[in-house]
């Protein structure tokens, strides 16, 4: 069982788990993980490195086995900001990396974001992310408050699309080698296997609402700043997350922040921050779609910020 670094009694979160696990240990200087939901920026986040999901379709998925064909991104992991610009660069053959380095940042426009879906959020977790953004206003950047409501829907839609491409993509897998896969892993398959065609049509076109909300924000703000995860990294074993309002599911809400982003295709990075209660801290920055330089760049600037 893969362990955090930090806290062996705690998740590295997942999937690309391993990758945070071995960038953090210094086993390494950079690694590549898939991201469907968050799994790139999850690990990234509870493990205290730097994680980066472009834009869909920047790095291509030639060689990988796919989980959701409309989802799934590759990217890069490593322990500096630079070092993920290097490697995307390497990627994809564009040097968003390279010209993040240039990239100027005073006057940029930056949304933090706010709402119901970072309500939940804990409360060291949201001290960091308005630490985050003190720092980014006295460096010279624009910083105000934006509302997404539409991102109230990323958990139904996300599930829907998920559960219905997973089944497909395994379909034929699943019904000749059932006993490959672990017990928890086939019964979401074989679950996917009933969404309803209605329901997947009616996903994306909410879906749709939200990438067409997303853009309407971007002609306000160059990025959006929120936690990468809404708590830090949970004692392995523990199933729910637990706020006055009552529980979640630590699945969900380790995704919560993230998936957004899958079902929309824009570029997010996570950049460690800080730590709550000895466990390092995430924040997502997230760009318009290609902007990978400008998302890079702003990450660049809380990561000197951190360093404080």
């Amino acid at each position: 069982m893969a362990r955090n670094p930090h806290d062996p009694t705690r998740s590295p979160g997942g999937s690309s788990g391993g990758s945070a696990i071995a960038v953090v240990a210094g086993l390494c200087a950079g690694a590549l993980g898939s991201d469907t939901g968050g799994s790139i920026r999850v690990p990234a986040s509870l493990c205290g490195c730097v994680g980066l999901k472009p834009t869909f379709g920047a790095i291509p998925l030639d060689g990988t086995i796919p989980l959701g064909w409309s989802l799934d991104h590759a990217g890069p992991l490593a322990r500096t900001v630079a070092d993920a610009g290097l490697l995307l660069d390497v990627l994809t053959g564009v040097e968003a990396g390279r010209a993040a380095r240039r990239a100027a940042t005073r006057g940029l426009r930056v949304g933090v974001l706010q709402g119901p879906i970072v309500e939940k959020v804990q409360p060291r977790v949201s001290h960091q992310v308005d630490a985050a953004a003190a720092g980014l206003r006295r460096r010279g950047l624009r910083v105000r408050s934006v509302t997404v409501p539409e991102m109230e829907w990323t958990v139904a839609t996300q599930l829907v699309t998920l559960r219905a491409e997973a089944s497909a993509v395994h379909s034929r897998w699943i019904r000749t080698r059932p006993r490959a896969y672990g017990a928890d892993v086939r019964i979401r398959l074989q679950l996917g296997a009933l969404v309803a065609g209605a329901d997947y049509v009616l996903a994306q076109r909410v879906r749709g609402r939200l990438r067409a909300a997303l853009e309407r924000v971007f002609q306000d703000v160059d990025v959006l700043l929120l936690p990468t995860t809404p708590i830090t990294a949970p004692v392995i074993g523990d199933r729910t997350a637990r706020w006055r309002s009552g529980e979640e599911p630590v699945d969900g809400a380790l995704v919560r922040l993230t998936a957004p982003f899958n079902l929309t295709g824009l570029p997010a990075l996570s950049v460690p921050f800080g730590r709550a209660g000895g466990l390092p801290v995430g924040l997502q920055v997230v760009g318009q779609s290609m902007d990978e330089a400008r998302l890079l760049a702003v990450g660049r600037v809380i990561e000197e910020l951190a360093e404080v």
